[in-house]
């Protein structure tokens, strides 16, 4: 059997494996909770989508890949939780694992995104809109999985930009030299 790799790590390397248009979902992944949200086809607007119990992998999968179905999704980001010094909280080498298995079982790129503060963003996000307590509770992780997408998205620019920049410096380069 061929091994799979994980589309990338924290760092993305080349930003030609993000598609460059359609529906991209986050996954915020908690021991019993998962957070979805999708952003629409030209990747501008994010929306947090929906929340899931999260069992067996079986389940687990057969849900996710529903949703990706669903939403025709061109690729799946999950968070990955780091500390604050840069090192891997105690949960990431499960998010990992996961994020493995989900490379190896979908048809879609899966990147992982750094999610650093982004359950507190979504807290602090959620109160300003209003809602209880117990209303939070239940948007939380979809909310944070939007955070994560949405700086997923920011990154992607970022590199995006800086590639364009490289490129223009080195035709510059090139005309300057043919001169």
């Amino acid at each position: 059997m061929q091994e799979k790799e994980i589309t990338n790590t924290l760092i993305i390397s080349d930003v030609s494996l993000i598609p460059a248009y359609g529906r991209i979902i986050s996954l915020d992944l908690g021991t019993k909770k998962v957070g979805f949200a999708v952003c629409d086809e030209s990747q501008n607007a994010i929306r947090p989508f929906s929340v899931i119990q999260r069992t067996n992998w079986k389940a687990f999968l057969l849900q996710t890949i529903a949703i990706i179905e669903e939403l025709e999704a061109h690729a799946l980001v999950i968070g990955l939780p780091l500390n604050m010094d840069n090192t891997e909280s105690s949960f990431a080498p499960e998010v990992k694992r996961i994020a493995r298995n989900f490379s190896l079982s979908l048809k879609i790129p899966v990147f992982l995104q750094d999610e650093r503060l982004t359950s507190i963003y979504a807290e602090r996000h959620l109160k300003e809109q209003g809602f209880s307590e117990k209303e939070m509770l239940k948007r939380i992780d979809s909310e944070a999985a939007a955070i994560i997408l949405r700086d997923f998205l920011e990154l992607k620019t970022q590199l995006e930009n800086e590639n364009s920049n490289l490129e223009k410096l080195n035709n510059a380069v090139i005309t300057q030299e043919k001169m």
